[in-house]
């Protein structure tokens, strides 16, 4: 710990690690938490390699929505890594800290994968309006090409953003409090910790939000409400039916995202509700991340069969490797 000199508040110590208070939950229950949020630790890697791999390895799975999959499973997968081993680690030895470095390093990882996601669902929702309200001009527009633009375009956006919101956030100095009630790192708690002035970080961080929520946001609603449209206009129930079958897993993911996304951040910042802020950011943060296989799977036939072909694979190459070995 150094000391450091503030003109206004005298001698104060440099803080250089938090306490992250985790749910709040006595020693004797946390074992069965780290049980539980371990299966979906697990669940959810081994969920999202799962469908990767599939897309990744079977040609019939190459067109753009599920390359806009495969990058969602991979980014679910990086969400998933960044912040439950470090939660799994405080509730199996009791050790709660983080460094400083750390926590900024946990939240704009966090924050990095966020705004891509919310531009992945956006081009996904495009996707299902062009295959639903432009069917005949689908083929031509969403292209291999375009798919790669969209995913290389929110790529590098993100990218450019974060880059320049970790340099201003490494401007602040914490020399007070150093506990976050929470379980990982976000921004409001820092912004509160810090004794350096944070109105540009705050500004910076309200671009972000508009330009990488508000708006992706609004386009997947314009997207789904002209889909809608579209399928209330087809006549027979067999082709509502179907063409409804074709979007609802994704329109599910977008509804479960940002719901509880806009949940946890309009909702006041006073210590009553807190645990409500906790239990809302599990569901973005983990549920998402482990429905998102589950939804895209149960009910699309094409990755059954793609499942089906990759375990005949395995199947013939380990009858192969044990008949020559």
């Amino acid at each position: 710990m150094e000391e450091i000199l503030d003109s206004e508040k005298g001698n104060q110590t440099s803080i250089k690690e938090f306490i992250l208070l985790g749910f709040g939950t006595p020693s004797e229950l946390q074992p069965l938490l780290f049980c539980f949020f371990l299966v979906i630790y697990l669940t959810t890697i081994t969920g999202n390699l799962l469908i990767f791999i599939l897309i990744v390895t079977d040609q019939h799975l190459h067109t753009p929505m599920y390359l806009f999959l495969a990058n969602l499973s991979c980014l679910d997968t990086c969400y998933s890594c960044n912040l439950l081993p470090k939660m799994l680690a405080s509730l199996l030895t009791d050790k709660k800290t983080i460094t400083v470095i750390g926590c900024l390093a946990q939240y704009h990882f966090f924050c990095l994968c966020g705004t891509i996601e919310t531009y992945i669902l956006t081009a996904m929702s495009y996707d299902r309006y062009l295959a639903i309200c432009r069917p005949l001009h689908y083929g031509s527009i969403m292209n291999t090409k375009l798919c790669f633009q969209l995913m290389v375009g929110a790529l590098v956006s993100s990218l450019i953003f974060n880059v320049i919101f970790v340099a201003l956030m490494t401007q602040f100095s914490f020399c007070g409090p150093n506990v976050i009630d929470h379980y990982f790192c976000d921004f409001r708690p820092l912004v509160k910790l810090s004794c350096t002035d944070t109105v540009l970080a705050e500004c910076f961080s309200f671009c972000i939000s508009i330009i990488f929520v508000v708006i992706p946001f609004l386009l997947s609603i314009i997207s789904y409400t002209c889909i809608i449209a579209t399928i209330i206009k087809i006549q027979s129930t067999t082709g509502r039916q179907k063409a409804f079958s074709t979007c609802s897993s994704h329109l599910m993911v977008v509804s479960l995202f940002y719901g509880t996304l806009i949940i946890v951040y309009t909702l006041p910042d006073i210590p009553s509700l807190r645990q409500f802020n906790k239990i809302f950011s599990i569901f973005y943060t983990m549920m998402t991340p482990l429905f998102n296989p589950l939804i895209y799977t149960l009910r699309n036939k094409e990755v059954h069969k793609a499942l089906i072909r990759l375990f005949d694979k395995i199947i013939i190459l380990s009858l192969s490797f044990h008949f020559f070995n």
